[in-house]
């Protein structure tokens, strides 16, 4: 498994959120093809990459009258920063700051969840790139878990659908997903963080763009003329709440994520992203943003166009009346000493749309930590972790 991840985050798979075709980068067709003639390699002559870009096959089961268990991860990187991760680090924790390059050091003080993870083996970035563990590592867990049941076949199994998908860290990764042709009862992401995590609430989201038209003219002649966009923007900013931003906010309180500015006198763009696990809140703030837009127009004379699209919504409806795949993770990690941690994911997944699409998709960890940025690292023994919870939910689901 290790071998397995450190060869796929070698792959360049940063989704491109300004190109609109799927995937959004060459080389998830890139990994994706290698994973196919991989889970070829294993015996499961039915893999293939769809038109789009998906991954599917099917590990036959060996018992019959079982529920079909589905796994997906996908092959994209976040577009936050450059996802070829060719030198990463690994380290046989003890302890301490951890050094990435001469640049930069992942610090105990900044990140104190190092703390727990003395004693394990880590793998970091050298500070120059993503590692890729979003969710390279969940891809790696998925094939070396298939891999184990084939070299185990007196593990009872029933059918289980293997799902890789592109473009999940631009909020694609569902969009063309053929869940009818995956054919599964229910299934699980392999997407989350820190291990024990088990996830079946997430954030209602929502992105929001804005364009602001200005009047340029000579500064020297501007008087009551001029309109800045740009500090038109500044105004905009400034009537959103300033505590409901990302970093005055933990659990399930929602925020306001300008993610985007780019402006000149004459004209601007912001880019916004808005979330909340409530659909209450959530609606209130889209509602604030479109009474904001209106307030300015009326005092600019109509220069702001505001379009607001929702992504994704709150899983936790459509999983709660399946809660029995909940209890059967949970009894599983606890089978197999993992704490369960059952906490609402201040983001989202694949699984949440795939919930709203028929699939009850809750989400389990990989042992990540610090994703979407150069910080970014994987305790390995939690992916070992990992992996015998997936094994062990397979199991626990033939005994049904």
């Amino acid at each position: 498994m290790l071998n397995r991840f450190l060869n796929y985050i070698k792959y360049d798979t940063k989704s491109n959120p300004e190109n609109e075709a799927c995937p959004s980068s060459p080389g998830q067709l890139e990994l994706g093809r290698y994973l196919v003639a991989e889970l070829k390699d294993l015996g499961l002559d039915d893999a293939h990459m769809d038109e789009n870009g998906y991954v599917y096959t099917t590990l036959p089961g060996n018992t019959k009258d079982v529920p079909t268990i589905g796994l997906i991860a996908h092959m994209d990187t976040a577009p936050d920063m450059d996802g070829k991760c060719e030198k990463p680090q690994i380290i046989e924790y003890q302890g301490g700051d951890i050094k990435l390059n001469e640049e930069y050091t992942m610090t105990v003080k900044e990140f104190p969840v190092l703390n727990e993870l003395i004693g394990q083996k880590l793998i970091t970035t050298d500070g120059t790139t993503l590692l890729g563990a979003d969710d390279k590592a969940g891809i790696a867990i998925i094939i070396s878990a298939v891999e184990h049941l084939l070299e185990n076949p007196e593990i009872k199994r029933g059918d289980i659908k293997i799902g890789f998908t592109p473009d999940e860290e631009i909020g694609r990764g569902a969009d063309l997903f053929d869940v009818e042709k995956f054919g599964a009862d229910f299934a699980y992401t392999l997407d989350g963080g820190p291990i024990g995590e088990l996830e079946y609430e997430n954030f209602n989201a929502a992105s929001v763009n804005i364009k602001i038209q200005g009047k340029n003219v000579h500064p020297g002649s501007a008087k009551d003329i001029m309109l800045n966009s740009q500090l038109v923007a500044m105004e905009l900013e400034g009537m959103l709440p300033r505590a409901q931003k990302p970093e005055y906010t933990e659990h399930y309180e929602g925020f306001y994520l300008l993610t985007g500015i780019n402006g000149t006198v004459d004209y601007t763009e912001m880019h916004y992203i808005i979330r909340d696990h409530s659909m209450e809140k959530f609606t209130r703030k889209k509602e604030l943003m479109n009474r904001v837009v209106e307030f300015l127009n009326d005092k600019y004379g109509e220069i702001i166009e505001l379009e607001i699209k929702d992504s994704y919504y709150n899983m936790r409806e459509k999983v709660e009346p399946h809660i029995e795949i909940i209890h059967l993770a949970r009894e599983s990690m606890l089978e197999v000493g993992v704490d369960p941690v059952i906490s609402p994911i201040r983001g989202g997944t694949d699984g949440a749309r795939l919930s709203y699409m028929g699939l009850p998709t809750p989400n389990l960890f990989t042992g990540g930590h610090n994703y979407h940025g150069r910080f970014e690292m994987i305790s390995y023994d939690a992916m070992e972790k990992a992996l015998e919870v997936v094994v062990k939910i397979i199991e626990n689901n033939a005994k049904k």
